[in-house]
């Protein structure tokens, strides 16, 4: 079995081919543990956020949304992008009152995850929030979005069955369902 450092690539080049709102993209030459050479594509994205929002009866506040990229609308937690140097739990509370208008009296963090570490380069943090008061949504000028109340048992199962297919949703409540026994 190789050792951790047996295992690390080494960046030869880096050739920028695009720089954007959300994400840079740049094609890496990685001197590989062999001695060989070979290519990574890589989007750094900007970190995001995520929130689990539970009302006092165990209802997930959750968003549809269309995703230009799948060209269909998903089922989603509320989440967003984080600005330049803001605070992970800034953010994620901003989000949570933007698209849902909701401002909790509790919020724990839920951890991180890395959404596709093959390629894309984003750090995305996970909460979760509870005692919900609700308060005016702020959508951004571009957002067009559905809030909906759906039981958090039922959330759980449609994780399970593969009906949610976003992985910051499926995450988020499959580790609150660990976590709090729900």
């Amino acid at each position: 079995m190789l050792q951790k450092n047996d295992l690390i690539e080494t960046a030869v080049s880096r050739e920028d081919k695009y720089h954007g709102i959300l994400m840079d993209i740049h094609v890496d030459t990685v001197l590989l543990p062999n001695g060989k050479t070979a290519l990574r594509e890589v989007a750094d994205h900007v970190d995001g956020v995520a929130v689990l929002a539970l009302d006092d009866r165990n209802n997930v506040l959750t968003v549809t949304q269309y995703r230009y990229v799948f060209g269909r609308t998903l089922l989603e937690i509320p989440a967003g992008k984080l600005d330049p140097g803001e605070d992970p739990v800034t953010g994620a509370l901003r989000e949570l009152k933007e698209e849902t208008g909701a401002v909790p009296d509790i919020f724990l963090p839920l951890g991180r995850i890395l959404p596709a570490p093959g390629c894309y380069g984003e750090v995305l943090h996970l909460f979760l929030a509870r005692g919900l008061h609700m308060e005016e949504q702020q959508l951004d000028p571009d957002e067009f979005l559905n809030v909906e109340r759906i039981p958090f048992d039922e959330m759980v199962h449609r994780c399970l069955t593969g009906e949610i297919e976003d992985a910051k949703t499926v995450t988020a409540v499959l580790k609150a369902k660990l976590q709090l026994d729900l």
